[in-house]
């Protein structure tokens, strides 16, 4: 039990302190936390105030301190373990943060709130079996809530039931009719047949001319449906709007960018690779990674490459084999970066990152990869991660894990840079709201999946999208003797697979491969002349 509040005084600054927090008055509320902890320097709730306060200020390392100290002395404080767990998850401390979900289970709460917050923190751990149970719980704790529902609704078209998230969303929509992540949710999970919903949707773009970011839901959502009618002019329209609005509502700094792929060219060359002896994973500390039964660590799959370019359906055809699982979009190997170099700059990836990067001891991060990812490899033989933006460490995963497999996925240029930037993003990928600046960035990943092709030939299996799709067989078959393992006839049959899909790809994955996106482009040829130009003149496309 948290201990009991002694003052009017402290009450009326908790009660402010959390009333402008409400209300985005961060400053304000800090100030409160202050008095509070002054007065009672042991108060639980103006400890856990701190940390959501600190949340609100993207202070992760108060947040850190603030809800450790709630729960040293309130061992039973379910809301600040829950909030841990995802603290520790987004740091990759996927051990801590599993421990701190077994706190919440041990108290057996029963508040929606942290119920929620317990169901996205499995969410991003890839357990959405697991996640579905708590969002349903807060939403029969608290019914008829719609961000509860919206994440119960998102959990289910994860887990493949489209139709009961439908049914979810249209609930929502019952009750908050102009609510922009429900209507989006809504279009990306069916297929329009009528333009019943975007006569709904376009009444409702006045009211968010001010917030771009509310805004770009609604406009991706009618350019999808559009697009689902064929309706190209239109549905162009609605896209272009949509990136434009969320391009007003990000920060991209290309110039970072470019030096980023600049410093990895000119540093990260097979004399650097061959530089020390790696490790074999044999020889990875299993003390630290989990044993396995036959005494050897998972064996990592990398699935990388840009995004919307077939790693979803890539890793759906491998993962259907008996020895191989899905960890899903991992953070960890460039959070082990992070932590052993101490990288503090807020930007993922970085020339700074990279050139601390470049001086670790190898065996030490494929260490703390295997370590911080135990949790989610399953207890196959192989596992698979497949988080694009793994291209740009491949020499360190090379040089890391030298057992793992690595297999890059190439798709045309226009219809790779269409289709992201036809793609509303969470809070990656920010180059693709803008046709110049996603054909650049296309232009920098290709050269450099050029000079990694040159310099480490061999080591990475690269596979066309656009053969995947048209003949999935040959494919499907090269990629599983590239695995060395043997063939089983589950691997054509991929969307027939009952598990997660936590991608932008989940609607799509549980259908057969189809090539209704091969050359999708060309729809919208005459709007598309900017990035066409882009590409040429950097020489990456031609028609």
């Amino acid at each position: 039990m948290t201990e009991p509040i002694q003052t009017d005084q402290l009450q009326k600054l908790l009660n402010k302190g959390f009333a402008e927090l409400s209300r985005g008055n961060i400053s304000v509320a800090s100030d409160c936390c202050q008095q509070i902890l002054k007065i009672k320097p042991d108060l639980v709730p103006g400890h856990f105030l701190i940390g959501l306060v600190a949340l609100e200020a993207h202070d992760r390392k108060t947040a850190f301190s603030a809800f450790q100290s709630v729960v040293k002395l309130d061992k039973d404080h379910a809301a600040a373990w829950a909030h841990l767990a995802k603290l520790y998850l987004s740091e990759g401390m996927v051990n801590l943060a599993d421990a701190a979900l077994r706190e919440t289970r041990r108290i057996k709460t029963q508040d929606p709130l942290v119920l929620d917050l317990i169901g996205t923190t499995l969410s991003l751990m890839g357990e959405h079996i697991a996640a579905k149970s708590f969002f349903a719980h807060a939403n029969t704790s608290h019914p008829n809530h719609p961000p509860f529902m919206l994440n119960l609704a998102n959990n289910l078209v994860f887990n493949g039931e489209t139709e009961l998230s439908k049914i979810v969303l249209e609930d929502i929509l019952q009750i908050q009719q102009d609510s922009p992540q429900a209507h989006w949710a809504l279009a990306s999970s069916q297929k329009a047949k009528d333009d019943s919903h975007i006569t709904t949707m376009e009444k409702q773009l006045d009211n968010w001319r001010d917030n771009p970011r509310a805004l770009a839901f609604y406009l991706y959502a009618i350019g999808k449906e559009y697009e689902d009618l064929e309706r190209w002019d239109q549905a162009f329209r609605a896209f272009s709007q949509g990136a434009a609005a969320r391009r007003d509502s990000i920060e991209y700094d290309e110039s970072s960018e470019i030096e980023m792929f600049d410093y990895l060219a000119k540093y990260y060359t097979k004399n650097w690779l061959e530089s020390s002896v790696p490790a074999s994973l044999d020889s990875i500390n299993l003390s630290e990674t989990g044993p396995k039964s036959n005494g050897k660590a998972n064996t990592p799959i990398f699935i990388l490459g840009q995004p919307r370019t077939g790693t979803t359906l890539v890793e759906r055809i491998i993962t259907s084999h008996s020895q191989v699982h899905s960890a899903g979009e991992l953070q960890q190997f460039g959070l082990a970066l992070r932590r052993l170099s101490d990288y503090q700059n807020p930007k993922r990836f970085s020339a700074e990152l990279f050139a601390a990067a470049k001086d670790l001891d190898a065996t030490k991060i494929g260490n703390l990869y295997l370590q911080t990812s135990r949790r989610l490899q399953g207890e196959t033989s192989y596992f698979v991660d497949k988080l694009p933006q793994n291209y740009l460490m491949i020499p360190l995963i090379l040089k890391a894990l030298p057992d793992a497999k690595i297999i890059h996925l190439v798709r045309d240029p226009m219809d790779a840079c269409f289709s992201s930037f036809k793609q509303l993003f969470a809070d990656a990928y920010l180059h693709s709201y803008d046709q110049n600046e996603m054909a650049r960035h296309h232009a920098r990943y290709s050269k450099l999946m050029q000079t990694w092709r040159e310099r480490f030939p061999g080591r990475f299996l690269e596979i066309s999208y656009e053969n995947v799709a048209r003949d999935i067989e040959p494919s499907a078959r090269q990629l599983i003797s590239y695995l060395d393992l043997p063939w089983e006839d589950a691997c054509l049959n991929f969307h027939q697979q009952k598990t997660a899909v936590s991608t932008a790809s989940a609607v799509q994955v549980r259908e057969p491969a189809h090539t209704r996106s091969i050359g999708r482009w060309k729809k919208y040829e005459q709007q598309l002349q900017p990035m066409k130009e882009t590409l040429q003149k950097q020489h990456v496309f031609s028609d």
